[in-house]
């Protein structure tokens, strides 16, 4: 279902980006040029709304500047695809983002003395980032490990749509999206996991 929803709303987004892609490559802006804003408007959303309470400004500002990881990969294709080191640094420029997201949950939620929705945070900061690491290591070993229910879309959609509900007034909406988002990710993991492991398996018979 997660992969559906994924393909579903990226063919939809498709229409908008690539004319805002065209217009941007003809202005001369590289596309590594838009993966560092857009880490940093997140920076900002994250760090500067999100971790002060501001949950709804923050949540708005970080979907915004999140959707520059579709315009960058579409300015790389239609100018001849990705660069090793463009690939690099939008991978890493994914995890300085993806940590700045939930680095900030956990400071507000810690300010707000909520120890249950901290200790998910917390889950959701460490499970995100081995999801990403699985998945690059067993590709380092030249193995496939594009599976999962929880892949970074589906990760910042869950705590996106709960800050901004909890902003809004519905109290438990973040708690509750942070545990949802852990057990998914966890999940994730264990995937990964025996996905590679059968390819292992099935290396070793050969």
């Amino acid at each position: 279902m997660a992969k559906i929803f994924q393909v579903t709303a990226r063919a939809g987004m498709t229409r908008v980006v690539e004319p805002v892609a065209r217009g941007l490559l003809r202005a001369g802006v590289s596309p590594n040029a838009v993966t560092v804003a857009g880490t940093v408007g997140v920076l900002v959303g994250a760090l500067g709304f999100g971790a002060r309470g501001h949950l709804v400004a923050g949540a708005l500002i970080v979907t915004c500047f999140a959707l520059t990881d579709m315009l960058d990969g579409t300015m790389a294709r239609m100018s001849g695809g990705s660069t090793r080191f463009g690939a690099f640094l939008d991978s890493s420029m994914d995890r300085v983002s993806d940590s700045a997201v939930f680095g900030a949950v956990a400071y507000w939620l810690a300010t707000e003395v909520n120890h249950s929705g901290l200790a998910a945070a917390l889950i959701c900061l460490a499970v995100g980032g081995l999801v990403s690491y699985v998945k690059a290591r067993a590709e380092g070993l030249g193995m496939t490990c594009d599976v999962g229910v929880a892949e970074r879309t589906e990760r910042l959609l869950i705590v996106g749509i709960g800050g901004l509900l909890t902003g809004l007034g519905v109290g438990p909406a973040l708690e509750i999206s942070l545990w949802l988002l852990a057990a998914v990710s966890i999940f994730t993991v264990g995937q990964r996991v025996a996905h590679v492991y059968r390819q292992a398996q099935l290396v070793g018979r050969e």
